[in-house]
This record gives structure tokens, sequence and C-alpha cells, in this order.
């Protein structure tokens, strides 16, 4: 099998979901294939459920994972919507140990980043892009003349009235308050326009699950910088899993 085939797994708060990328085009060779993430989300249980997603494919080839949380050469730095138990872990060997393939680990908002600049709304942008994913929380990715600087936290950052810019606007948040989109796109208008303030892109790409209806809050948005909704949608994930994984291997 040509490298150029890569199996994606993107690891979410709800689900663990995967299919075989083609690297070269950025689309799914298959159907994904996707399984509840286990609560609590602990090293042994995910790896268990990787596992199980690995060997619906019957995959012998190498593997990318979308994770969420920083990660720095493979091990986990934080746990903020999984379990404690992941920081320290080098997730690329203890997974590739228990599926017995090579595995490569990147945080789930760059690998997201890394896909929708290849393949899809960031494609040919040559500024400073700027991509959130909004779901069970919030994502960031920053790239400077398509450049990736890896890792950001800045869902974190603490907003005017001294709230987690998470804990005021992720899609979670949305459903558990069950706000109204007028209520939830002022929220998420209020934390644009401060990373407007801060980062100054030239384009904000917004993706995640909350991208899949962008015709229920675009309209509250006021913010000046171009702005444009993910063009790989959920599949963001998996497709830059594969590429983070590509890249890794070219490199070693």
């Amino acid at each position: 099998m040509k490298f150029k085939y890569v199996l994606g797994i993107d690891f979410g708060g709800s689900g663990i979901k995967g299919a075989p990328v083609d690297t070269k085009k950025g689309v799914l060779l298959e159907k994904r294939f996707r399984l509840p993430t286990p609560n609590p989300a602990t090293p042994s249980d995910v790896a268990n459920v990787i596992h199980d997603v690995v060997e619906h494919f019957n995959w012998v080839g190498p593997v990318g994972l979308a994770f969420p949380a920083v990660v720095q050469n493979g091990i986990i730095r934080t746990a903020a919507n999984i379990d404690k138990s992941w920081i320290g872990v080098n997730a690329s060997e203890l997974i590739g140990e228990r599926i017995g393939l090579e595995t490569y680990v990147v945080n789930d908002a760059d690998a997201a980043g890394m896909a929708e600049m290849k393949f899809g709304a960031g494609k040919g942008k040559k500024g400073s892009v700027f991509l959130i994913t909004i779901g069970t929380g919030i994502g960031t990715v920053l790239f400077s003349k398509r450049k990736l600087i890896p890792n950001t936290e800045f869902g974190h950052i603490y907003l005017d009235n001294g709230v987690d810019a998470e804990l005021m606007t992720s899609n979670a948040v949305r459903k558990r308050e069950k706000l109204s989109w007028d209520e939830w796109g002022k929220r998420l208008d209020t934390y644009l326009h401060e990373m407007e303030r801060l980062l100054w892109p030239e384009l904000i790409i917004i993706g995640g699950g909350i991208s899949k209806r962008p015709n229920d809050y675009l309209d509250f948005l006021t913010i000046e910088t171009d702005y444009t909704i993910a063009k790989l949608k959920n599949d963001a994930g998996i497709i830059g899993a594969a590429l983070a994984a590509k890249a890794n291997r070219k490199q070693s």
C-alpha cells in the first residue's frame, strides 16, 4: 500500500471516528466509522475504542490521530475535556502499542487547520489565518504565511466578564444552557471580537460541529475580519490527522 493512504482518526468529546484518507486528494476512501467516546475517557478505554476503529477497516498501515489536547512529541500536556490521567502520557506510544501500528498524534484543532489550509477554506491563503473548531469545547489554530503555530489555546482566554471563553461559547454550553441561536450567536461574536483585537487575522474560519448550521448564527456576527465556514466540516480532523502522520513520517 502506498503511503499516500493513511487511516485518520478524530477523538472527540462524544465520539471517536475514523476513515482511510487519500492524502494527495484530501478525501475519505470509505464511509466514516464512529463509536461513542468512553466515559470516563481514560487512556486504556480510549485506546480500546481506537483499536476497534482500526479493526473495523482491517487497517495495516500508518495511523494519524487528532487528539483534544495540547500534544508535544506525542505527549499529552493538557486535559480540559478528557480524563486528567492523560496528562504526561505518550499517546503515540500507548495507542501504537495497543493497535500494533505506527501512530502519530496531533492536536485536534491543528489537524483540522492543516486540512482546511490544504484542501478547504484556507487553500491558497498566504496571510494570517485563524481557525476555530466549536463543539464540546473550542479549539483554535493560527497560521502565518501558511506555517502552523501549534497547540494554541485561545479557546481558554478570559473574556471581559472574567469567564473562560469555552465556558461561554462552546456548542456544548449552547445545548446545556438551552440558548437560542440569537443568544449564542452574540456570545460567539463577543469572542471573535476579542480574537480580532488580539491577533488581527486576515481570515477567520469557523469549523467543528457548529459549521453544519451557519445560517443559524452568522447574521449575529459583526466582526470586521473576513470570515468563512470550514469546507471540510466534520471530516477535517480525520483528514488533518492523516496529513500530520504523513508529514511526520517524511521528517523522521
